[in-house]
This record gives C-alpha cells, structure tokens and sequence, in this order.
C-alpha cells in the first residue's frame, strides 16, 4: 500500500533504552526512502521534542523535533486548553514541570490549593507524593493523567511507568482519572494525525503495544502494525481481542508493507 502518513512508537519499538532496536534503521530509511511523513510519538512524558531529536540523533537517526508528539506534548496542549487558568499540581518528573512551565500554565506546590491535579511518571515517587495527590482530589481538583503505560521496555527488562503512579494515586483516592492524554486517546491521535495531509486511512500506526499503539489506530480507522520487539509478544497477542493488521518482528520489516 502507498501509505501517507505513519505514526511511530518510539520505546520498544525504535529503541529500548539507549540502543536501537535491531532493524529499526532500515525501517525508518524504507519510511522515508518511500515518501511516507512520519510522527513519531512516545507515550514517555519526560522529554520535550527537541530532548527526544537529541536522544535519536545521538543514535545516528536524523529526526526534526517537529516530528515528534508525546504525552507530554499531548497533555500540555491539553491543559492549555482546558485548564489555561487552573491552579496545577504536578506529581511527575521536572521534565514535564519545564514543559508545562514553558506552555505559561499555572504550576502551584500547594495540592490543597490547586484546580487540576496532573499525574506522570517520576522515577522519585513516594508516600507523600501519594499522600499529596490524594490531598488535591480530596479538594475537588480535576484528575489528569499523562498517559496509561504501567511498564516501560528497557534494556534491563520492563520498569514502572506513568500508569502505575496514575494507578497508585487513583486507588488511594478511591477515584478514576478525569482523562488520560497519551496514547490511546482521540486527543494523541489527532496530535499525530495533524502534521499528515491525509485521512486515516491513508496512514499507519506502528508501535509494540496492542493496548496503546494498535488500540489507537484501530479506532481511529489507521492500519495498524504489531512490532515484537517492547511489550508484546505472540502470547499476549493471541490472548487478547485488540487484532492488528499486521504483525511484524521489527520495524524494520516494515518494508514487506510498502512493497505491496
């Protein structure tokens, strides 16, 4: 197929860590040596687009900063738009506070004082930033999270993501998230979406998580590929009802989808 447009996940599928994945070069070469427009979007909230285009390119991937969306990005636009004014409290990392800063949105340290309480990933998460969440919820505050990503594939193995500190807060708090901004969501969609001159169903998704990546294609009537080289593998495939259009051993076997 002559696809448009791709969205590309970036952890588990590009890299894991610091290292490339296996495959991946040739696939984003073959992406672009076929004239397809690339987004490449990470449900990681700690970097901006310009950190992520330093991160690639110290991988020998040429990538200009706005080809990348994130759930950082996602929920800053977010916010901006639907909370401009509110009061914020941020449990998560200081990359995403600078972000949030540099979109002129309202940081406060105070979570009784707040309007809107934003959970992320932060690798210092504690009781008391447990504690504090549920203290701005107590108050009324909106519950925003950046994205659902309980894991994140590494070098090392899978670690704690946004999702499991979205998680922790949410059950203390006896309470849901108002949103979740990242992927999945028609929000990060139309993020991606929006750098292509092109419907749906001109585009691709790839990523290697069925519930974040595939899910989102998939309702948003994007063809959809399955990389095995992050979160899932054929096992949770097979148990689960989320069914790509194609399963790929890496990215960089995109090129068998672009021949046809």
């Amino acid at each position: 197929m002559n696809y448009c447009g791709a969205i590309v996940d970036l952890d588990g599928t590009v890299y894991r860590g610091q290292s490339l994945v296996s495959g991946a070069r040739r696939g984003v070469e073959a992406l672009r040596n076929a004239s397809v427009d690339i987004c490449f979007f990470s449900n990681n909230p700690t970097k901006s687009r310009e950190a992520f285009a330093d991160r690639l390119r110290g991988m020998g991937l040429t990538v200009a900063p706005d080809e990348i969306e994130s759930a950082a990005t996602v929920t800053a636009e977010y916010l901006a738009a639907e909370h401009a004014t509110d009061r914020i409290f941020l449990v998560g990392s200081s990359g995403l506070r600078a972000q949030l800063a540099e979109a002129g949105l309202a940081l406060t340290d105070d979570p009784v004082a707040c309007d809107v309480l934003v959970a992320s990933y932060d690798r210092g998460f504690d009781y008391d930033d447990m504690t504090d969440g549920l203290r701005a919820l107590e108050t009324g505050a909106a519950f925003v999270g950046t994205d659902p990503d309980v894991t994140i594939p590494t070098e090392r193995g899978a670690v704690p993501g946004s999702g499991a500190i979205i998680n922790a807060i949410a059950g203390v708090a006896e309470r849901e998230p108002d949103i979740v901004v990242g992927k999945p969501s028609e929000r990060a969609l139309a993020a991606a979406l929006s750098g292509f001159d092109a419907a749906p169903a001109e585009c691709l998704v790839v990523g290697d998580r069925l519930d974040t990546d595939i899910a989102m294609g998939a309702r948003g009537g994007l063809e959809t590929a399955l990389v095995l080289t992050g979160t899932s593998n054929r096992e949770l495939l097979a148990a689960s009802d989320i069914d790509p259009d194609h399963v790929l051993d890496s990215l960089g076997d995109i090129e068998r989808l672009l021949d046809r």
